[in-house]
C-alpha cells in the first residue's frame, strides 16, 4: 500500500469522520440548548405578561370597587362603574372589555362596533369559542386565556393573553390582554442568532476540518519525500542491533569459556600434574603427553574466548585493545605492526562504538594475513574534536578496490566493514596500489553525540 493511500485512509478519513460527529454532536447539543433557551426566555417573558395583566386587572378592580361594594345594582351605578373601566386605558392596544355572563358585549373602546351584540358563539381563526372561554374561566374564579384577536394598532389577526375575572352580582366578566406579536418577535430573533452560531460553529469546524486535511496532507508528502531516509535509518538501527546482538553473545561465549571450561581445564591439568607428581618416575609416559595436549587445548580455549570478546576492550578501553591486538598479531604472523595513539578518547565513549572499531580492525588485519603478502603494518588510532579516525595501512601487492566491491562473491570483509561502520554513522574510505594500502574508518563527532545520545 503506498504511503499516500495510508495516510489518506488511516488519517484524512478518521478526521474528517471525527469532525463530521464533532459537528453533529454539537449541532444537536445546540439545537437542545437553543431549545431550552426559547423556553426559559418565553418562559420568563409570559411570566412577565401575567404579572402585569394581574396588575392591571387589580387596579381596575380597585376603581369600580367602591361602586360595587356599595351594594347597588341600579343601571345608574353600572353605567358609572363602565364609563371608569372604559376611561382606562394603557397605550394604543391596552384596553379593558366588559362582557355579561352570557356572552354579550357591554363594553370595548377600540371596537364600539362590538357593543351591545351577542359574541357567545363567535369563534377566532383557529376555531376556538373565545367568549365562552373567557366567560368559563372568569367564573372559576378569574384567570388567563390564549386566544386571537384583532389588534387595533394594525388591524392585524394576533396572538393575544387575556386576564379576566368575574362580577357575578352584576352578571358581568371583564378583563384585559397583551398581545403575544412581540413576544413572537422576540423568539424569532432569538431563532435566527440560533442559527447563525450553529451556522459559525459549523464553518469553524468545516474550517479546521480543511487545515486539519491541509496539514496532513502536508506531513504526508513530507514523510512521502523521507521514504527513503526513514527506511535506510530503521536498516542501520536494525543493522546496529543485530551487530550489538552478536557482540552481546560473543561476549556470553567469552565469560562462559573463560569462567567454565577454562576453569574446568586449569582444575583438570592441576589434578594431572598431581598425579605425575605422585608417581614420579613410574608415571605413565600417556600421562605426561595427555598433560601436554591438556596444557595445548587449554591455551586454544583462552584464545577464542579472547577473539570471541577481548577484556581489554570492556575493561581498558579501545587504544588499549588495538595496542594488545598488534602485539597479538605481530607474535602470530612474525609482522612488524606498529600501533600509535594520538590524542584522547572522549568522555563516555559507547562500548558499541568502540566494538565497531576493533571489529574493523580485527577484519582488516585477517584481510592482509590472507591477501596483501605485507612486510610491514601501521595502527593509527586519533581522537580529535571532528571525532575518530582508524588507519591500517601495509606495503603490501594492494588490489583493484572497484572491483572487488562490484564482485557478488569477494570483498564480503569490506562489506561487513562498511556495514558495521553505517550502523553507528561512520563511514569506510579505501586506497588501494601495488606497495601501499589504507583502510581509513572515520567516526564523526555529529555521528558520536547522537549516537551517544540515543544508547541506554
Amino acid at each position: 500500500m503506498r504511503l499516500k493511500l495510508k495516510v489518506f485512509l488511516f488519517a484524512v478519513i478518521p478526521l474528517i469522520a471525527s469532525l463530521l460527529l464533532i459537528a453533529v454532536a454539537v449541532r444537536q447539543k445546540e439545537n437542545d440548548l437553543a431549545a431550552r433557551e426559547r423556553a426559559v426566555v418565553e418562559a420568563a417573558t409570559m411570566a412577565s405578561k401575567q404579572n402585569e395583566l394581574r396588575h392591571y386587572v387589580d387596579l381596575a378592580q380597585s376603581t369600580i370597587a367602591p361602586l360595587y361594594a356599595s351594594g347597588r345594582d341600579d343601571d345608574a351605578t353600572k353605567e358609572q362603574a363602565i364609563r371608569r373601566l372604559a376611561s382606562l386605558d394603557y397605550g394604543s392596544d391596552g384596553y379593558f372589555f366588559l362582557y355579561d355572563l352570557a356572552g354579550k358585549n357591554l363594553m370595548h373602546p377600540r371596537q364600539p362596533e362590538l357593543v351591545g351584540q351577542d359574541m357567545w358563539d363567535m369563534r377566532d381563526a383557529n376555531g376556538e369559542p373565545v367568549i365562552q372561554r373567557l366567560i368559563a374561566q372568569a367564573r372559576e374564579g378569574g384567570g388567563f386565556v390564549e386566544y386571537l384577536w384583532r389588534k387595533p394598532s394594525t388591524g392585524q389577526i394576533t396572538p393575544k393573553l387575556g386576564y379576566v375575572v368575574a362580577l357575578p352580582r352584576w352578571n358581568w366578566m371583564f378583563g384585559t390582554g397583551l398581545y403575544l406579536d412581540d413576544v413572537q418577535a422576540t423568539m424569532k430573533q432569538l431563532d435566527q442568532q440560533v442559527t447563525a452560531n450553529i451556522a459559525d460553529t459549523m464553518w469553524w469546524i468545516a474550517g479546521i476540518a480543511l487545515l486539519g486535511t491541509v496539514l496532513i496532507g502536508g506531513c504526508g508528502l513530507a514523510l512521502n519525500v523521507s521514504e527513503q531516509r526513514i527506511a535506510d535509518a530503521k536498516l542501520r538501527l536494525l543493522a546496529r542491533q543485530v551487530v550489538q546482538s552478536q557482540e552481546d553473545e560473543r561476549a556470553y561465549l567469552s565469560r562462559e569459556l573463560h569462567d567454565s571450561t577454562s576453569q574446568t581445564l586449569v582444575s583438570i591439568k592441576l589434578l594431572m600434574e598431581s598425579s605425575v607428581a605422585q608417581l614420579g618416575p613410574e608415571a605413565p609416559a600417556t600421562l605426561t603427553k595427555a598433560l601436554v595436549r591438556l596444557n595445548g587445548a587449554l591455551g586454544e580455549v583462552r584464545e577464542i574466548s579472547h577473539r570471541l570478546r577481548p577484556a581489554e576492550l570492556d575493561v581498558l578501553g579501545l587504544p588499549a585493545a588495538l595496542a594488545h591486538l598488534g602485539e597479538e598479531f605481530g607474535e602470530q604472523r612474525r609482522l612488524p605492526l606498529q600501533v600509535r595513539v594520538r590524542g584522547e578518547p572522549p568522555e563516555g565513549l559507547p562500548n558499541e562504538i568502540n566494538t565497531v572499531l576493533f571489529r574493523v580492525t580485527q577484519e582488516a588485519l585477517n584481510n592482509i594475513d590472507k591477501h596483501a603478502a605485507a612486510s610491514r603494518i601501521a595502527l593509527r588510532l586519533a581522537f580529535g574534536a571532528g571525532g575518530v579516525r582508524l588507519r591500517v595501512i601495509d606495503d603490501g601487492r594492494g588490489f583493484d578496490v572497484g572491483a572487488m566491491q562490484q564482485h557478488p562473491r569477494r570483498g564480503i570483509g569490506l562489506r561487513n566493514m562498511r556495514e558495521r561502520l553505517a550502523s553507528i554513522g561512520g563511514n569506510l574510505r579505501v586506497s588501494s596500489r601495488a606497495g601501499r594500502t589504507e583502510v581509513v574508518a572515520d567516526v564523526p563527532a555529529s555521528a558520536l553525540r547522537r549516537f551517544a545520545a540515543t544508547s541506554p
